[in-house]
Parts: C-alpha cells; structure tokens; sequence
C-alpha cells in the first residue's frame, strides 16, 4: 500500500496482508467514479487548521448529492457502533472504547512483541526516530514476567546443576561471616565473596578498603605514625624497613585525599539557579506590559 503523504510528508510504502488488501479494494472500489478514478476532495486539516489541497481521500461519502470526506466524528460513530455489536468488554464488564489512533499504538505493540525489529516498525510507521517507535509499544507486566522466567530458564539450562543446588547451614554461615569480617577498623573492606587478601591484611595499601568519613582522625593518626617510624628506620639505618613503610605511607596520604574530596563534594552546595524574588516580579511585570503603539 502506498501511502502519500504521510505523516512525516514523505511517500512510504507499507506491506499488507491479503486480507487486507481485499478489504481496502473494496473501499477503493465504493468510491471509485464512473471513469476509474477515485474523487478529489478538499479536506480540512483540525490540527493545522488549515484546508488540504484536493486529494483522492480514501474515506469518502456522497451526502446531498454532494461528495464528501468523512468526519473524524463520523469515523468514531462507525467505530463504537462496531465495537459494540462485537460484543468485546473490557476487565470491568464495559464496552470497550478506542480511538482510531488506538490500532495505531496496538499494530506497533503486538508486532514488536511477536519478533518484529524495531528499526523495522519505525519505518512502518514512519517515525523519525526510533523512542517514538518504543513509546509507542507496551510491554505489559505478563510479558515481561514470562520474558524474564524464559530467560532464567535458559540461562540455567547453560550453567552447570551444581550451583543451582540447595546451600548447606555451613556455607550460609560461611557467606553471612565473610562480610561480618569485613568491618574494620577504618571502615569496610570492599573485597568480593570468595576471594583472598591480596594485601595479607596490610589494609592502608589496599584500594579496596573503604574508609569511613567519620574515622579521618584515625587514618590521621596512622599517617603521623609512618612518618615517626620512617624517620626512626632512617636514623638507625633500617634500609629494608624503609621501603615498606614509604609504600604504606604513600597509600595513606591518597586516601587520606580522597577522604578529604569526599568530605569537600558532601559539604559543598550547589546553585541551581533559582530566581529571586526581584527577578520573579521584573519578568512578571514585563510580561503583563501590553507593547506600545507602533
């Protein structure tokens, strides 16, 4: 079916169905004249507000002898009538209602939902962009469920049995210690379930420590300390002391750094550029200030 213009003002060609194809060859066929040729009509445009040029408008009628296009209004009568000799209700017992831009967001749903791509339904459609295609389509909460059981089954039908087993007393035990181990002394050890120290519990070198802001006095302290002991190693000639402490020195002093930009971000406040109250009633004033004689 080849539709000119369209939405977006450019020609678009869309496959259909046999069913349908039928039933628009019937439409065709109703309005066609005496000559082969389907009527030109003028037709107004409600959101432009402006009057189409003539066009061989597909939804057409002959009223007083006269033909012409069929009212939006006159489409939703016809459309309710259906509706309602169908017999369909909503979860509330009622008719159901729709607007014609309805089977519009309803063909884009079910067709995504039933494999379509989506860059496919935006041409379809003719979208310009692809969100408008997506915020077209509904995923209702049944689908994403079942998407999400499909996709658990599968991903477990792909991983071996042995860890989808039933976990013992002693390996939950295991697993709620491990992160009781993990309070320290400056704060919480970040390391991942599982695995070992890789700093043999020297905590100030390691990246995955976590310090708390409120224990800055304390990583103060250590700090204080390895330069006390680094100047003691150096007086009495300690060489090989030396060389571990300045490690842990230096480790301390970016932490202690990245603390102190913590403590500064948390502390600073940001302007979101919030009028005053002065610049509130000049823009007021001047907007209620009818412009003067020309």
């Amino acid at each position: 079916m080849q539709i000119a213009p369209s939405k977006t003002d450019q020609e678009r060609l869309v496959l259909v169905t046999p069913e349908l194809a039928d039933v628009l060859s019937t439409v065709v066929s109703r309005v066609r004249g005496s000559d082969g040729r389907v009527p030109v009509l003028r037709s107004y445009d409600h959101y432009e507000r402006v009057w189409n040029p003539p066009m061989p408008l597909l939804f057409q009628d002959r009223s007083g002898g006269y033909l012409r296009p069929l009212s939006r209004a006159t489409i939703r009568r016809g459309l309710d009538v259906t509706l309602l000799a169908s017999g369909l209700t909503d979860s509330a017992g009622d008719p159901l209602i729709f607007q014609p831009h309805d089977f519009r967001r309803i063909f884009i749903t079910d067709s995504i939902l039933k494999g379509l791509p989506p860059h496919i339904a935006q041409v379809i459609a003719g979208h310009d962009h692809i969100g408008t295609t997506m915020g077209y389509a509904a995923i209702y909460p049944t689908d994403a469920v079942e998407a999400h059981r499909a996709f658990i089954a599968r991903r477990r039908a792909l991983r071996p049995a042995d860890e989808y087993r039933t976990v013992t007393p002693k390996e939950w035990g295991e697993f709620l210690g491990h992160f009781e181990r993990r309070k320290l002394a400056l704060g919480d050890c970040g390391r991942a379930y599982g695995t070992d120290c890789a700093h043999e519990h020297a905590c100030v070198r390691c990246p995955a420590l976590i310090v708390h802001a409120t224990e800055r006095p304390r990583l103060v302290e250590i700090r204080d300390n390895l330069l006390t002991r680094i100047l003691e190693a150096e007086r009495e000639g300690w060489l090989g002391e030396i060389e571990g402490l300045q490690s842990s020195l230096t480790h301390a002093e970016e932490k202690l750094a990245q603390l102190d930009a913590q403590i500064s971000r948390k502390q600073e406040s940001v302007d979101l550029g919030i009028p005053t109250f002065r610049e509130i009633v000049a823009r007021t004033t001047a907007a209620a200030t009818p412009p003067g004689p020309a």
